[in-house]
């Protein structure tokens, strides 16, 4: 059964930091080993250390609750993404969104959110089957800062391993921790407010505060690959691009344009029906969302911005033979 998009989760008070925990090591340095490994970690390393990451470049620790926070060496993120293998480019952040869609199973979603059902049974919600909650939970644990709680969070337990009850996973909603993920691995390092609900990097970006995203008036600017799209839901969705920022956040949704087409756009967003999944949107025959009035192509979706992503490529560079 389909169910309705969960809502973003507003900024909560703040909570203790999560408790890093290190290799299971044992004997009488166990503690010692533990701590200097997190702070090997948080530093990027050291020259000489066993392991220790050299010139790890910087991403946010905790910014969502205070707007900003300390910079350092994240932990949680590969090395691949930290030293920059790649630059950040359109080509990876659509292929990893297109990735985490097939792993789903590849679901469309083309319905109305605000008509969709309440699932009756956890049995019903991808999010919560094996193999798949995990995969939720790396969402957490990669995009988010690794100072916000959520970190420890999956798509189906709290962060103290609690499994909550299916009826409460509004309050554990994922969709943002979908995007902040794929521009995390995609290599946004910075440039990206990663958060825990939409309105928070909306509204970032229209502020000019954001200086990996750019806010786009759905009805003059035609979204490109890897671009985000974003509505406000509920009674929100009388929220439009002259509206933003808005002083408080609002429930919102985004998703990342992974195709376009003539008169349509694909976009993948995460937490829809409880999955990664595509959606079909309707344009303009230039790509716009919106007409000049401002009313949205899209019946089912009030447009309120298009995120434009700065990305340093258009595709990965070609490797010499």
């Amino acid at each position: 059964m389909s169910r309705r998009r969960k809502g973003p989760r507003p900024p909560a008070h703040p909570v203790p930091a999560p408790t890093f925990h290190a290799g299971r090591r044992t004997g009488p340095c166990k503690s010692l080993c533990t701590g200097l490994g997190v702070l090997l970690m948080l530093l990027g390393g050291c020259a000489g250390a066993p392991g220790a990451r050299r010139g790890a470049g910087p991403t946010p620790l905790a910014q969502y609750r205070n707007g900003a926070g300390p910079s350092a060496a994240d932990p949680h993120v590969p090395d691949f993404v930290t030293l920059g293998f790649e630059p950040f480019d359109r080509r990876d952040a659509v292929a990893i969104a297109v990735r985490e869609w097939r792993l789903f199973g590849e679901p469309v979603d083309d319905d109305d959110p605000e008509e969709r059902p309440e699932a009756s049974s956890p049995s019903v919600k991808p999010e919560r089957l094996p193999g798949l909650w995990e995969r939720v939970g790396e969402y957490w644990w990669i995009g988010q800062d690794p100072q916000e709680h959520e970190v420890g969070w999956t798509g189906k337990h709290d962060s103290s391993g609690r499994v909550f009850p299916f009826e409460e996973d509004a309050a554990f909603a994922w969709s943002a921790a979908f995007i902040s993920y794929v521009m995390r691995v995609a290599g946004a390092g910075l440039r990206f407010p990663y958060a825990p609900n939409h309105a928070t990097y909306i509204n970032a970006a229209a502020a000019g505060t954001s200086a990996g995203l750019r806010a786009r008036d759905p009805a003059s600017y035609a979204p490109q690959l890897g671009d985000l799209l974003c509505s406000g839901r509920g009674a929100s969705r009388i929220i439009r691009f002259q509206n933003l920022p808005t002083l408080d956040p609002f429930p919102a949704h985004c998703g990342i344009v992974v195709r376009r087409t003539p008169g349509q756009l694909d976009m993948i967003g995460g937490n829809i029906d409880d999955a990664v999944s595509l959606t079909h949107v309707p344009t303009t025959p230039a790509g716009l969302l919106a007409r000049p009035d401002g009313s949205s192509v899209d019946t089912r979706y009030d447009w309120c911005a298009v995120l434009q992503v700065p990305y340093d490529a258009d595709a990965e560079p070609v490797a010499d033979e």
